[in-house]
């Protein structure tokens, strides 16, 4: 391709609203512009590399023996209401009527679509397992998007689902497409992690997200500093055992603590440390309040409530329901005679606390000489909290540590949560009526293309891994004018082209600097410049990555661009 017959708008500016890596050099390497918030066009060089990442996933979905299909955008609200997500997906999804006030969705994603598709056409057994696939874009109306293509409202996805009629066949698809995600991100050359995950709207259990690791990742992965374990950190469990002091239990006392809401102010007030003070907080569990008790320098975890009570919506009680359930507002509410109506649970390190803290359910006081096991009706003790940096892997191997990720992939084990509701059943040998078990796995295409670039890039800007590049070569003429150069140039684009290289050639009319700048901001592999040598054959050759160049004689270079490419 002929750099002049291209669109590469190029910014020697870093964009005001552009806040990480892959965002701002996108922009400025003309990649991509924003049509609107969260949306953005692809421009040549980023539908290229899109390209790219298209057929490896192609290749390794086609591989797992999934078949590519193509569903609609557009969706008809009723399968949606089957599901019952159409209540219960939220503001991000699209909705929409026609002129006939019929309601549809822009497709977040297509569970309900596929499985009303399997269910009219499958019908038994001996058609099932059944593993489809589609890339096209998917519609969110994100509250706050952001980070580029990271976080935005439309975005392309690979999305497949598999059908199936024992879970024992799931088990072995789910293995397989684990195994072809892991080698997609390979072969993309990521740096990821497969951590264990929460299902979230999607429902189903058994999941995985596949992370990129990343400072600018909004997801915190927990791992062990000796294993291969690895968890997104609101879905490892915490395996610390707690030990109670052989302290003298102390009576209960109810001392006043004027405006002390906060653990901080509690611990300062009372010359208390913050592992004493039993934390006190009010949650609705699918409509329930639920009282859920943590160590005070320990953080509640939701997704453990969630998962403890099979729920479908835990969200923490608002001021005024707070009072309502126990008779005071959040920052003084505490175990100790608490309505029978409203449930306890605490976790496992509060049962340790010896003569503690808490909320006295009264303005202004709290209580010490707290003992949970005798002064509250705990119905639980469960592993409730967050895991914390320094605890033990969850694997018995090694101490965990953190870092940020940015999910590019995630695989469920959906079982039968659609097909029950969407009545996807099959006729088993037996000739009984089954659901379908059903397992789901996405990938991130755009969202992969911004992975990569956070961390493929330097103070110039993107460095292309060889497989996703948009072109092998970058062909430089340094002086278009010139015609020996030009000349060169233009024999060397055709032979290496002919070579089977794929090759951006710049014959702009642009000044040699502007030339090299542009090309380190796209980031090409291999940079091929004519210039002053040309009438002795020889060209200069340098490798974008680590910034080598050298001298190479016109018989040598076709070789030489093999090496380097293959190293």
């Amino acid at each position: 391709m002929k750099q002049s017959m291209t669109f590469i708008p190029t910014l020697r500016e870093v964009p005001a609203d552009a806040d990480i890596k892959s965002h701002q050099l996108l922009l400025r390497a003309g990649f991509m512009r924003q049509n609107a918030s969260g949306i953005y066009s692809y421009l040549p060089l980023a539908s290229i590399v899109l390209k790219k990442i298209e057929q490896i996933v192609r290749e390794e979905m086609n591989r797992a023996g999934s078949s590519e299909l193509l569903m609609p955008a557009l969706q008809q609200a009723e399968l949606w209401q089957e599901s019952g997500r159409w209540y219960t997906y939220g503001p991000e999804l699209m909705r929409m009527k026609d002129r006939h006030s019929r309601e549809f969705a822009l497709g977040a994603t297509h569970e309900e679509v596929i499985t009303s598709l399997v269910r009219d056409e499958v019908k038994s057994y001996k058609r099932l397992p059944l593993n489809l696939f589609q890339i096209q874009s998917k519609f969110r109306d994100e509250k706050r998007p952001r980070f580029g293509l990271l976080r935005g409202r439309e975005f392309i996805m690979k999305d497949a689902y598999s059908f199936h009629a024992s879970f024992e066949s799931l088990d072995d698809v789910y293995e397989k497409m684990f195994q072809a995600y892991s080698n997609i991100f390979s072969r993309c050359g990521l740096n990821y992690r497969a951590v264990i995950a929460d299902s979230g709207a999607m429902g189903g259990k058994d999941t995985h997200e596949f992370m990129v690791l990343s400072d600018v990742g909004e997801d915190t992965i927990a791992y062990s500093d000796t294993s291969q374990y690895a968890a997104n950190i609101e879905m490892a469990p915490v395996i610390n055992q707690y030990e109670k002091s052989g302290e003298e239990a102390q009576s209960l006392e109810k001392v006043e603590t004027p405006d002390q809401k906060t653990i901080e102010e509690v611990s300062a007030f009372l010359n208390t440390a913050k592992d004493q003070i039993i934390k006190s907080l009010l949650f609705k569990v699918d409509e329930k309040f639920v009282l859920v008790l943590v160590r005070g320098d320990h953080e509640v975890n939701d997704i453990k409530i969630k998962n403890l009570y099979g729920a479908s919506v835990v969200e923490l009680a608002s001021a005024e329901e707070t009072k309502q359930a126990v008779g005071v507002l959040p920052g003084y509410v505490g175990p100790v005679a608490v309505s029978s109506e409203v449930e306890i649970i605490a976790d496992m390190a509060v049962q340790a606390i010896v003569n503690g803290v808490c909320g006295a359910n009264e303005e202004n006081y709290h209580y010490t000489g707290v003992n949970i096991e005798r002064d509250a009706n705990v119905s639980q003790f469960a592993d409730l909290r967050f895991i914390e940096e320094g605890d033990l892997s969850p694997d018995g191997q090694g101490i965990i540590q953190f870092a940020k990720g940015i999910e590019v992939g995630h695989v469920f084990k959906l079982g039968t949560r659609y097909s029950e509701a969407m009545n996807a059943t099959f006729l088993d040998e037996n000739g009984r009526s089954q659901p379908m078990i059903m397992g789901c796995y996405g990938i991130g295409v755009s969202r992969t293309l911004a992975a990569i670039v956070e961390q493929y890039n330097d103070e110039k800007g993107i460095v292309w891994p060889a497989a996703v590049a948009p072109f092998q070569v970058h062909l430089i003429s340094a002086n278009a004018k010139n015609e020996v150069q030009a000349e060169l140039s233009d024999k060397l684009y055709a032979d290496l082209k002919e070579a089977g290289f794929e090759v951006l050639y710049d014959d702009r009319i642009e000044r040699a600097g502007v030339k090299f700048a542009d090309s380190d901001l796209i980031g090409i592999p291999v940079r091929v410049v004519v210039g002053k040598q040309a009438a002795d054959g020889i060209v200069e050759v340098k490798v974008r990555k680590s910034g080598e160049g050298m001298d190479v004689a016109l018989s040598d270079l076709t070789g030489t661009i093999s090496n380097l490419l293959s190293n």
